[in-house]
């Protein structure tokens, strides 16, 4: 009899208690899903406003309608563009220099950022030439990149990489250096191997520095896409707003700038959500998950 009044006693609380916690978790979702949408409300009404604001202009002739068509008009053509083949085309041509430009300059600089930051003295000896390599304008190589590669894939992969590599390899750098002294000399005094450290204790610590890298590298490298596409006419977005503009094709070439910015745009999101994805664990990524 006394032991079935103990299980008694003792199960009320328990389930008293996993329902209280499913009653806070259901407040707790509930909370998340009215911030979200209190949030893309905003954000909806902010773009929204501006595109009125813009269109109002327009036609009233604030802005003048021979350079800034009217909204309305920019979006029909977009629609037209989304509808056809050649736009994905375009983007296609652009996101192709992008990947492997990111790709390339990624290979290069993780290895070579690893090296540097964990030894100071290869670190001290290039620190030189990265600074003065580092701040060289893009747009300065384009001459030397049409010579060598021509007009072509080959000449924007070697500005994004040039450009992007520093970035790169300077954040990575950061994140070998960041490693805290006391446990990667913990690990050394547990006889850890080389590669057990590396795996264990200096690639978590520079994997928030490399994503961030990253997403620095992939907006760096879109704008140099288009940039070179704009200046020596490779294929893809850049060239077609310049034959828009040349065509004197406003709407067109409007709706083609809108394009380059939410092609822009995605790939900011896809780096942040892979970047959260993979880096959950790191406090960073919980702060602004609470925020």
């Amino acid at each position: 009899m006394s032991l079935e009044g103990t299980a008694t006693v003792t199960s009320a609380p328990q389930g008293t208690a996993r329902a209280n916690l499913a009653d806070t978790s259901g407040r707790l979702r509930r909370l998340l899903d009215q911030r979200w949408l209190r949030d893309l409300g905003l954000k909806v009404s902010g773009v929204l406003a501006v595109l009125l604001a813009l269109e109002a202009c327009s036609r009233t002739g604030l802005l003048s309608r021979d350079w800034f068509p009217p909204m309305t008009d920019t979006y029909v053509e977009l629609f037209k563009l989304a509808a056809g083949q050649p736009l994905w085309t375009e983007i296609g041509r652009t996101l192709s220099g992008w990947g492997l430009g990111i790709a390339l300059a990624t290979l290069l600089a993780v290895p070579s950022g690893i090296l540097l930051g964990s030894n100071a003295t290869a670190y001290r000896m290039t620190r030189v030439v990265i600074e003065f390599c580092r701040p060289v304008p893009s747009v300065a190589l384009i001459p030397l990149a049409v010579l060598v590669y021509g007009v072509g894939l080959e000449m924007k992969v070697f500005l994004i990489v040039f450009v992007t590599f520093w970035p790169i390899l300077l954040q990575v750098i950061y994140g070998v250096q960041d490693v805290d002294p006391v446990v990667r000399d913990t690990a050394r005094s547990y006889g850890l191997p080389a590669r057990a450290r590396f795996l264990r204790v200096t690639l978590p610590s520079a994997a928030p520095y490399i994503a961030t890298g990253l997403r620095i590298a992939s907006a760096i490298a879109l704008v140099l896409a288009v940039t070179a596409e704009l200046v020596v006419g490779a294929p893809g977005l850049g060239q077609s707003i310049v034959v828009a503009q040349s065509n004197a094709n406003l709407p067109r070439m409007y709706a083609l700038i809108i394009v380059t910015g939410l092609v822009g745009w995605v790939i900011n999101l896809a780096f942040q959500a892979i970047e959260r994805r993979l880096l959950k664990w790191h406090p960073s990524q919980r702060q602004e998950v609470a925020q």
